[in-house]
């Protein structure tokens, strides 16, 4: 006959053998959530697909919101942005997601976006474009010829010019060689040379990285330059202290 002691202790058993287990379904919440924010290198992305917006991110650590989404992803096909910060964010479904904070080169689009939506730059390459031959006094007729006319951007001239649209016009016109249209391209596709290799005739660039060149300009040697800026095409010295040198390209051999 079982006493009442039996029925305890096989009860007890029971309970030491039968494993427990824990769900590891993520539990919903009622706020989006901030789990941290910092800084970080600035880093060189492109789109990884057409789909993604960049948000403004509002509210507190503790009830994250949404704002207005501000730039849609498909209209920015070539962009590089460039990421500082970044945010670990527990949505109401209770998942953890990654944001970054990015810029465009020229600083004109900006916001919080999914990492998912993004890629790295990848600045190896091979360059389709070719070393060309000229004559350097006639490639300084043709710059100087247009000292005075006004900034647009996305110029490419004559009646007016951007940085990279006056360099590739000067070049075209003077010495039949076509670069490439933005300035970080013309940086990108020709060999490089240290400042104290530099010849008059050579392209020098500006910005704060090597991925991230905002200026370019014709350079006349002796610290001067010819370059289409917001005061239009001006010779102007190139050591001062508003202009960041990154380098300089020779995207021809000139006599």
């Amino acid at each position: 006959m079982t006493t009442l002691k039996q029925i305890s202790l096989a009860v007890a058993f029971a309970a030491a053998v039968i494993p427990v287990f824990n769900s590891t379904t993520a539990h919903a919440n009622s706020t989006n959530t901030i789990v941290s924010t910092s800084n970080m290198t600035d880093t060189a992305y492109v789109r990884k697909s057409a789909t993604g917006w960049t948000y403004n991110l509002g509210g507190s650590a503790t009830n994250m919101t949404f704002g207005k989404k501000t730039h849609y992803l498909k209209n920015y096909p070539n962009t590089t942005w460039h990421a500082t910060k970044k945010r670990y964010i527990i949505k109401k479904n209770g998942v953890k997601y990654l944001y970054y904070y990015v810029t465009n080169g020229r600083k004109t689009a900006s916001g919080w976006i999914w990492h998912g939506y993004l890629q790295k730059k990848n600045y190896a390459h091979t360059s389709t474009a070719t070393t060309g031959n000229g004559n350097y006094a006639s490639l300084l007729k043709v710059a100087k010829s247009e000292l005075g006319k006004p900034y647009a951007y996305g110029g490419n001239g004559p009646s007016s010019f951007d940085c990279s649209g006056f360099t590739k016009y000067v070049f075209n016109k003077a010495i039949g060689q076509t670069l490439p249209r933005t300035a970080q391209e013309q940086y990108n596709s020709y060999q490089h040379v240290s400042a104290k290799n530099a010849k008059a005739g050579d392209l020098i660039f500006f910005g704060t990285s090597a991925s991230n060149i905002t200026h370019c300009g014709i350079y006349l040697g002796n610290n001067q330059m010819i370059d289409a800026q917001l005061n239009g095409v001006i010779t102007e010295a190139t050591n001062v202290s508003w202009w960041h040198t990154v380098g300089y390209s020779r995207p021809a051999t000139l006599s």
